[in-house]
């Protein structure tokens, strides 16, 4: 329903050019048209522990809805995987002062394992 949504509002736009108003059609649009994708923390260099955390919601293959964590930074979501959080939960209760940390993903699909390394 997103990419309906989205691929409609393209199409939707009116694109000036010269003075002159243009209807994009269909087919210009869905060229331009880049899908939103969720990265993921292990992707960052550092983590700041301060940045703020939103939820998310999706439909997963077999049609359940579930939800996520992610920070957004320039502009870009980054999921936080629950095993992330519980480890960074026993790095903060151990030293609440920690500020930092670099998440590291190894293996893929239900093989995940993510190490979480303090920084600072």
């Amino acid at each position: 329903m997103e990419f309906a949504s989205r691929l409609l509002h393209e199409v939707m736009v009116i694109i000036l050019r010269d003075g002159e108003t243009n209807m994009a059609n269909i087919r210009d649009s869905a060229k331009a048209f880049v899908p939103k994708q969720t990265k993921n923390i292990a992707d960052l260099d550092v983590v700041n522990l301060e940045w703020p955390v939103e939820e998310r919601s999706g439909i997963d293959k077999d049609n359940k809805p579930f939800e996520y964590k992610v920070v957004v930074k320039d502009g870009e979501d980054y999921r936080i995987p629950a095993s992330v959080l519980n480890a960074i939960k026993t790095i903060v209760e151990a030293k609440p002062s920690q500020k930092t940390v670099k998440v590291v993903k190894k293996g893929q699909g239900m093989n995940t394992e993510y190490t979480v390394i303090q920084l600072d």
